[in-house]
């Protein structure tokens, strides 16, 4: 996803990456709602703690810290893993990880944190590529140029 990649160049991160979020045009998708974009200076007015997105995206490693401490770092990192979830529940109608529909949010944390994830049932060059993007660990995740590049061949 270009939009993502630039962002990420330009060393910004979304850091609410969701579904609600993409905009799919007929040659391009667009990347919107900068609210809680982070990566430069932001007047200290309305500058505030990052405490997560949207549950439902999160990376295992914001919702592990917004649990123990109350707020994250997010990442270029955190992005690709939101970005996959969401093209994930998109794609299948499930979401990276299991939870009751009426958990309240520590809990969907929890699950998200520690909890298994959902096997990527996506078959060819679009599963492999979600599955890497999901990965538990930061490191392992794609940079959004990959995600970008692998998107163009798959789509």
């Amino acid at each position: 996803m270009a939009a993502l990649a630039a962002l990420h160049r330009k060393r910004w991160v979304h850091c609410d990456i969701q579904p609600a979020h993409l905009i799919m045009g007929s040659e391009r998708t667009f990347l919107i709602d900068l609210a809680l974009a982070q990566g430069g200076p932001v007047p200290d007015d309305v500058d505030f703690a990052y405490r997560g997105c949207l549950v439902h995206y999160e990376a295992p490693e914001i919702a592990r810290s917004v649990l123990q401490t109350g707020f994250a770092i997010p990442t270029r990192e955190s992005d690709i893993y939101a970005l996959g979830a969401s093209l994930m529940i998109s794609a299948t109608g499930k979401r990276h990880v299991q939870y009751p529909d009426d958990a309240d949010r520590r809990d969907q944390r929890r699950a998200i944190a520690d909890g298994p994830r959902q096997r990527v049932e996506i078959p060819g060059l679009l599963g492999s590529l979600l599955t890497a993007m999901m990965a538990r660990l930061p490191r392992d995740r794609p940079t959004a140029d990959d995600v970008s590049r692998e998107l163009a061949r798959v789509l």
